[in-house]
């Protein structure tokens, strides 16, 4: 019976050695191949990878820069509009002190109109047109003071008057504080 095993000795097992060992050599160099291969696409993959790192790096820098500019741009509109606010805020201000000086120089001519009449109309002679004459006086020099300093002169003097006498303005102010306290009480 003739035995079909492998025997290395004979022809057949000397082919079949010589296929194993090309098979083998074969396999070994397809590995490499394919870890020659797996090293390259891996190579590739990481170059793809940085150069796909570096532009998502660039898109954000760009649109940091943009947003950056866009909102230095949206602080300059705010602060050009309240510049804006500002000057009107002061210019309606400025309007207004005006018209408050003007009302208080037509306030004092009216006054001081007022004096002269009074002193025209009333008695002159003896102890009551001696005092009318006085009261006339007083209110038509008071109208002048006022018609010719208006408010802010007003206010210069007072505020020299309260620097010059304290204590004094100090009291009056709390009088008059206790009489409105005292009024808006009842």
């Amino acid at each position: 019976m003739a035995s079909s095993t492998f025997h290395p000795t004979t022809k057949q097992g000397h082919k079949a050695g010589e296929s194993l060992e090309r098979a083998k050599d074969a396999t070994v160099g397809a590995v490499d191949k394919a870890k020659e291969a797996g090293a390259s696409a891996f190579d590739k993959a990481k170059d793809a990878g940085s150069e796909a790192m570096d532009k998502v790096k660039d898109a954000g820098s760009d649109a940091f820069g943009k947003v950056k500019e866009a909102g230095a741009q949206a602080l300059d509109r705010a602060r050009e509009a309240a510049g804006s606010v500002g000057s009107m805020a002061t210019e309606t201000a400025t309007n207004v002190g005006h018209r408050a000086e003007d009302l208080t120089a037509a306030a004092g001519h009216e006054l001081r109109e007022f004096g002269e009449n009074m002193g025209k109309r009333a008695p002159h002679d003896g102890l009551t047109g001696r005092a009318s004459q006085a009261v006339a006086e007083t209110i038509k020099s008071s109208g002048e003071y006022i018609e010719h300093a208006k408010l802010s002169g007003m206010a210069r003097d007072v505020e020299q008057v309260i620097k010059n006498h304290p204590i004094p303005a100090l009291l009056v102010c709390l009088g008059v504080g206790y009489c409105v306290g005292r009024a808006m009480k009842d």
